[in-house]
C-alpha cells in the first residue's frame, strides 16, 4: 500500500469517525440523565436523511439544512415527550421496551411513507467540492467532518460545564431526585438532552450521507448500533468517551476494508463491543460505581 493511499484511507475513516462520534454523543447524553439506551436514535439519524432529501426538492441547501436540522430536533423532542415522559416512573425495563417499539414504528413509518427503494441523497455542493493535494484527493466533506465535530463537541463542553443548563443537566445525572427537591425542572433538562443530541445526529446524518448518495429506513439501523458500541468503548455517560469510541470505530472499520477484510468490518464493532463488556465494563472513560456500604 502506497503512502498516498495510506493517508487517504486515513482520511476517510477519520471523517467516519467523526459522524459516528457526532451520533454516538446522543446515545451517551440520554444515558447520562435518564438511565436510558435510547434504541431510536438511530432511526432519528435515518429521519434526518429524509428531511434533507425532501426539502432539497423545493429549497436551496443553505435552507433544507436549517429544514433538516429543525425537523430532526422536533422529532427527538415529540419522541421524548409522547413514548418516554409518560413512563418517568415506570421500571426501567419498560422505557426501553419503549424505546425498541419507537425505532421500529419509525421504520415502517418510513417504509410505509417512502417506500424501502434507496432514496438518492442530494448532492451539496460545497460540500462534494474534490480538493488535490499531491496524490491525495478527497471532498470536502472528509476534511470538515472531524473538524467540525471537535468545534462542535468543544461548545457542548463548554455550555456543560459554563451554563445554567450545563449545570442542571450534571445535577440531574448525579442524582434525579435531589435535583427535583432543589428546584431544577427536570422535564426542561430531559428536553435539552434531547434537543442536543437530535441537532448532533441531524448536523452527523448530513455529513455522513453526503458521502454515501443513498438513504433507506433501515439507513439507521447499523450507524446507530455502530454509535452505541462507540458510546459504550468509550464509556456511556462520557462526552469525550464517545468522540473516541466513535473515531476509533470509524478508523478501524475504514482499515478493515482497506486490507480487504469489509466482510468483516460490520462484525469487528461488535466483537470489540464484546472486548470491552469482558475486561472494561465502565468504557475507557467511564466511572466506576461504588457501592457504599
Amino acid at each position: 500500500m502506497s503512502f498516498s493511499t495510506l493517508i487517504q484511507h486515513c482520511l476517510t475513516g477519520i471523517s467516519l469517525g467523526g459522524a459516528y462520534a457526532l451520533i454516538a454523543i446522543g446515545y451517551t447524553m440520554v444515558y447520562g440523565i435518564l438511565r436510558l439506551i435510547n434504541f431510536a436514535h438511530g432511526e432519528i439519524f435515518m429521519m434526518a436523511g429524509y428531511f434533507m432529501i425532501f426539502s432539497m426538492a423545493s429549497f436551496p441547501w443553505p435552507i433544507s439544512v436549517t429544514i433538516t436540522i429543525a425537523g430532526t430536533i422536533l422529532l427527538g423532542v415529540a419522541i421524548e415527550r409522547a413514548a418516554y415522559k409518560p413512563l418517568r416512573s415506570a421500571p426501567r425495563m419498560s422505557i426501553m421496551i419503549s424505546a425498541i417499539g419507537v425505532s421500529y414504528l419509525l421504520q415502517n413509518l418510513a417504509t410505509y411513507l417512502f417506500s424501502a427503494l434507496p432514496q438518492s441523497y442530494p448532492e451539496i455542493p460545497i460540500l462534494k467540492k474534490i480538493f488535490q493535494i499531491g496524490a491525495v484527493s478527497a471532498s470536502l466533506v472528509t476534511f470538515i467532518t472531524p473538524v467540525l465535530t471537535i468545534l462542535l463537541v468543544y461548545a457542548l463542553v463548554m455550555l456543560i460545564n459554563h451554563s445554567k443548563i450545563g449545570m442542571a443537566m450534571r445535577a440531574v445525572s448525579k442524582d434525579f431526585e435531589t435535583s427535583a427537591l432543589m428546584g431544577i425542572k427536570i422535564n426542561n433538562v430531559i428536553s435539552m438532552t434531547f434537543v442536543i443530541g437530535s441537532f448532533l445526529a441531524a448536523v452527523g446524518s448530513i455529513l455522513y450521507f453526503t458521502d454515501r448518495m443513498s438513504v433507506t429506513p433501515f439507513s439507521g439501523t447499523l450507524p446507530g448500533l455502530k454509535c452505541f458500541v462507540a458510546a459504550v468503548f468509550g464509556g456511556i455517560g462520557s462526552i469525550p468517551g464517545a468522540v473516541v469510541g466513535g473515531f476509533v470505530i470509524g478508523v478501524c472499520e475504514t482499515a478493515l476494508v482497506a486490507l480487504g477484510y469489509s466482510t468483516f468490518s460490520d462484525a469487528f464493532t461488535f466483537v470489540l463491543l464484546i472486548v470491552m463488556l469482558l475486561f472494561r465494563p465502565t468504557g475507557l472513560f467511564g466511572e466506576k460505581n461504588i457501592d457504599k456500604v
